[in-house]
């Protein structure tokens, strides 16, 4: 689990950009029209969300409890404190706790980007609060035990002899609960991509197999079409269905059995796909690698030692078939308890929950969703964003790749992805476009702050520079064979007139660019 926390720790910091962007997701579009940094003016404000929750969500969201940037700041800083005390091995059982409610706490701040790569750090960092100590091998605990001349715990059955080291699998609640965790979320997501009803994820995928949608908008994906071809793309498709459904079933029977070769095959499998995953999917690079370390907990002991003789694993194979008697450990017996309480939520939460019990207003739709079935069909087509925006001067810029010229076409050599020009959590933002009323409100007038803080206006070096107003575009286009693309087609998501701007004194802009006219009032290409 530190290294899960090595993959934390740039988590968090990705979702901190330079000047006024973003800080992380509790703050993520924080609105200031001036600096006072009052409550009033956050995404989300808490004058609008704390009255929607309950007393528990306000108790658990402790990002909830400020409405000063400078809180915010603080709160974040004690997270990654704690994902390097937990990164590198010290006070490792109090550093997964505060890892894990401080993520709870900065996801319920903002539960409208709460996504699958978030549900893996829950459950990771939640597993890692109960799993044994095995902070006494490669961690300052370690050394500070060394230097101390102290014994290594007994939590873990480790010897060493000189250069020579023997290891011992060690059979926890937590561990087993871990196990069947990634069983579940491999299960959920290979049955939702076999059961697609268009068969995107089989050889017969008609017009293309999902393989071929996803796999176009990297430098490796083009690579990988370069050298296997359409027919080549249609034949690998299945196998990832296979992979997810198999790989996980196979690994357990290993770990169950001893059978550590079987094992690492299986890991060596499963890994090996999310990093092709990685290399050709567009903005899959920390989930694949969230994921890889997942299996960690799979690793046989022979990779980290001699591997133990025929009579250990006799023995090993012997304590596996009385698992039962981990319950007279009190540590284990409340450990297997409070699993089981969090297990049971999440089947009720996914089967006879409320509709109102999954909504905003209560912690469960955060603590206890469970499923982990995406990507699930073909990609039938590609988006990108694009804001034009008229200034006070009078000419017209795209406020969203913060570009002087509006381009209409697709991205970057065909990546349409909002991350060639928004990283991390901005890729986000056109998801919160549905938004109304202040909370709209509040959303789309960070834009306008944004752009007017980078560029002078707001100090009155550069008044001309103002924003007065933007439209917000969703463009699209579809994923035609051999990897071309259908014309761009595009949808107004919204239209903003910044504060304190009178549009009825504004005139009509014309913008000559992208091969043709732009009207800004008209929203003509």
């Amino acid at each position: 689990m530190c290294i899960c926390m090595l993959l934390y720790l740039p988590n968090i910091l990705l979702t901190k950009n330079s000047g006024h962007s973003p800080l992380s997701i509790s703050v993520f579009f924080c609105h200031a029209a001036n600096k006072t940094n009052k409550t009033k003016n956050r995404t989300l404000p808490r004058h609008i969300l704390l009255p929607q929750t309950d007393d528990i969500y306000r108790a658990l969201c402790m990002h909830c409890g400020f409405g000063s940037l400078n809180a915010q700041r603080i709160l974040l800083s004690i997270q990654c404190l704690f994902a390097t005390t937990l990164s590198i091995g010290y006070y490792t059982r109090l550093s997964s706790i505060a890892s894990w409610l401080l993520y709870l706490s900065l996801t319920l701040r903002n539960t409208w980007l709460n996504f699958i790569l978030d549900r893996y750090f829950h459950y990771l960092l939640f597993y890692s609060m109960f799993l044994p100590s095995l902070d006494e091998v490669w961690s300052v605990n370690a050394y500070l035990r060394q230097r101390n001349q102290q014994q290594p715990s007994p939590s873990l059955k480790y010897q060493s002899y000189g250069k020579n080291r023997t290891t011992k699998t060690i059979i926890s609640p937590a561990i087993i609960a871990l196990k069947l965790q990634i069983l579940w979320i491999y299960m959920d997501a290979g049955y939702g991509k076999y059961s697609d009803p268009l068969q995107g994820w089989s050889f017969h995928a008609d017009p293309l197999p999902a393989l071929d949608t996803y796999a176009r908008h990297t430098l490796g994906a083009q690579y990988l079409y370069t050298l296997l071809g359409p027919f080549g793309l249609r034949l690998m498709t299945p196998t990832v269905v296979y992979a997810e459904l198999g790989c996980p079933i196979v690994a357990l029977l290993g770990s169950w059995l001893g059978w550590h070769k079987v094992v690492q095959v299986a890991v060596a499998l499963i890994c090996s796909l999310h990093v092709g995953i990685a290399l050709t999917v567009r903005n899959t690079v920390l989930l694949s690698l969230v994921a890889c370390v997942a299996w960690a907990v799979y690793l046989p002991p022979s990779l980290f030692g001699h591997e133990e003789s025929g009579k250990q694993q006799k023995q090993q194979r012997q304590q596996q078939n009385a698992i039962i008697k981990m319950i007279t450990n009190k540590y284990d017996l409340l450990t297997l308890i409070t699993i089981a309480v969090f297990v049971s939520g999440s089947v009720w939460f996914e089967t006879i929950a409320k509709q109102c019990d999954q909504s905003m207003e209560h912690i469960w739709s955060t603590l206890l969703h469970n499923r982990w079935n995406v990507f699930v069909g073909a990609e039938e087509y590609v988006t990108w964003e694009i804001a034009p925006g008229k200034l006070a001067d009078g000419s017209v810029v795209d406020i969203w790749s913060k570009s002087d010229n509006i381009n209409w076409n697709m991205p970057g050599s065909g990546a349409p992805c909002t991350s060639t020009s928004r990283p991390g959590r901005w890729r986000s933002y056109p998801y919160l476009a549905e938004l109304e009323g202040e909370e709209g409100q509040v959303l789309w007038d960070y834009l306008c702050y944004e752009w007017d803080s980078e560029h002078g206006v707001l100090d009155g070096t550069a008044e001309e520079k103002k924003l007065l107003k933007f439209n917000f575009f969703m463009l699209q286009a579809d994923v035609l064979p051999e990897m071309w693309f259908s014309p761009t087609r595009k949808r107004l998501i919204h239209s903003h007139v910044c504060p304190g701007v009178d549009i009825g004194m504004e005139s009509d802009i014309v913008d000559n660019t992208a091969g043709g006219n732009y009207s800004f009032l008209t929203e003509e290409l």
